[in-house]
């Protein structure tokens, strides 16, 4: 075969194959549920996280920030975190690099206890195989101590996952739930797709681990696609200790970005704890 032509179709296969994955956005900390206040580090990286953690390369995240409450108990506080962000070259375990952050954040951040809602508004992302633009609002929660605070409130995004259950405490064998929201109300019968963190990934070393945790019986098991019901609910299983993620597809309302299709997502992380 010509040397050009078998070039040409590796090419076009990879292409297809990333084409089938789903892109999820990382806001990563390895736990969820901590008993004190700590230092904590998280990585932005833009990737398929079941798949060998397939790495795209970010632009400029537009808004990265936390808020932090404890119920009623204390007044709502927003941090900005845009001066923690460092960019770093991320690599797969096929040597996949992708221009990705990191945010080492002091003590100073989670100091005290209760919710600590992460969210990062990326730029869009262009997608060249489709010729349209991705832009996924993404939430990651954490706790410190314990103490619950308004973790099933919306944050007021564009779009995003309202939780019916603490994103941060779940163990093993049960279910999470949540409500899909475009512009503060329901959407009902949201296309979901969802995916388990399978490559962990390795902050100090910015690369995702290349030992999966497990290995799907057929390609259709690394992304599962599922629909919210007429409410705009969600329910997902957690058979697997680690992060889940669940990204609510094309949100937008027939949006556009430098003249192009803009998909609007919104992207929840959930851990779950072994028993």
């Amino acid at each position: 075969m010509n040397k050009t032509l078998t070039i040409t179709i590796a090419i076009s296969l990879i292409i297809l194959s990333n084409i089938g994955q789903a892109h999820f956005q990382l806001l990563y900390t390895p736990e969820s549920a901590l008993n004190q206040a700590q230092s904590t580090e998280i990585a932005l990286v833009f990737s398929h996280p079941f798949h060998n953690g397939y790495p795209m390369s970010m632009g400029t995240p537009l808004e990265f920030y936390v808020i932090q409450d404890r119920g009623e108990s204390i007044p709502t506080k927003t941090t900005d975190l845009r001066e923690y962000l460092q960019p770093v070259t991320w690599t797969n375990s096929d040597n996949q690099q992708a221009a990705s952050f990191v945010a080492k954040l002091p003590r100073a951040i989670t100091r005290s206890i209760g919710d600590y809602s992460f969210v990062l508004v990326p730029e869009p992302y262009y997608e060249e195989p489709e010729d349209k633009y991705i832009q996924q609002y993404t939430r990651t929660m954490i706790n410190i101590g314990g103490v619950p605070g308004s973790w099933d409130k919306p944050l007021g995004l564009p779009v995003e996952i309202v939780p019916l259950d603490k994103p941060y405490a779940n163990w093993v064998g049960g279910v999470f739930r949540g409500v899909v929201i475009a512009n503060g109300k329901p959407v009902p019968n949201a296309e979901i797709e969802i995916e388990y963190l399978n490559h962990e990934p390795l902050i100090d070393q910015a690369m995702f681990d290349p030992n999966g945790k497990i290995e799907a019986p057929q390609g259709s098991f690394g992304t599962m696609s599922i629909r919210a019901n007429d409410r705009g609910e969600v329910t997902i299983g957690l058979p697997k200790a680690g992060w889940w993620g669940i990204c609510a597809l094309d949100l937008d309302d027939g949006e556009t970005y430098n003249g192009k299709d803009l998909s609007v997502d919104a992207v929840l992380w959930v851990r779950a704890y072994a028993p």
